[in-house]
């Protein structure tokens, strides 16, 4: 059994910082690196990069809605299928740009946020999400939740999609996850969401929160890095997969 584990980082913004990005970094073999429109400016995103380098971790853009007040999880619903396309390009070049001062290359992309939640469930909005990528290089790997219409997007566009499962958020019985909004969406006991990330794994399925099994091929776990407790959280669920004969490796090496 092969997984990579990804996170997302560079999410602070000037003096402001969030997560400890070092330590993920440590621990992650991917991560996502926040664009400048929910989090992250100049600086942070060359820094980010430069670490990712140092430690041979691969990199992605982590674009979100233009929404730094609200950390880029807001819905904009008068927001067009152009605008999303352009957003979305715009925010992977210059992660491209500055990656490449660091020495670096972005390998992938993955929404961040309420983008991802749109996309997940709007076809308009997963496509022009899809069609921005394909725009900055066809080349690059698009990060999706299965069974949603990112996956779908991702395959009309003949981008090669990467599945992934949250290991710290539950889903619904659709393989939506759980509204934030609702109690129980976001998981912080380390071993229950090592223990439920191994389980998945090796089931190569996503269980809701009714015990509903929806088989899914996964390619990659996330962690999240601005929650309570998340390096624990990671370096639990790193040695609990490890420990069980699972190897953990960037999906762009496979």
């Amino acid at each position: 059994m092969k997984v990579d584990l990804n996170s997302d980082l560079g999410e602070g913004f000037g003096s402001w910082q969030m997560g400890d990005d070092k330590a993920m970094l440590d621990i992650a073999t991917s991560v996502n690196v926040a664009c400048g429109f929910h989090a992250g400016d100049p600086d942070i995103m060359c820094e980010t990069a430069r670490l990712a380098k140092e430690r041979g971790v691969s990199i992605g853009a982590h674009p979100s809605y233009r929404d730094l007040a609200g950390f880029g999880r807001r819905p904009m619903p008068d927001i067009t299928a152009r605008e999303i396309e352009n957003l979305v390009a715009y925010q992977i070049g210059a992660l491209q740009a500055v990656a490449a001062l660091a020495g670096h290359r972005v390998t992938h992309v993955k929404p961040h946020g309420a983008l991802s939640n749109v996309a997940c469930n709007n076809d308009l909005t997963a496509d022009a999400v899809a069609s921005a990528i394909k725009a900055a290089d066809p080349n690059l790997l698009f990060v999706v939740l299965p069974h949603t219409a990112m996956a779908r997007a991702a395959e009309r566009a003949g981008l090669k999609a990467i599945n992934e499962i949250y290991a710290d958020r539950a889903y619904e019985d659709d393989a939506q996850l759980v509204s934030r909004r609702k109690n129980g969406a976001v998981l912080h006991d380390p071993a229950l969401v090592a223990g439920r990330a191994l389980k998945m794994i090796e089931d190569q399925a996503i269980f809701s929160v009714d015990g509903k099994r929806i088989p899914t091929r996964i390619d990659t776990i996330c962690v999240h890095g601005d929650t309570p407790g998340a390096v624990a959280i990671a370096k639990t669920l790193r040695a609990t997969l490890e420990r069980n004969g699972v190897k953990i490796l960037p999906f762009n090496s496979r």
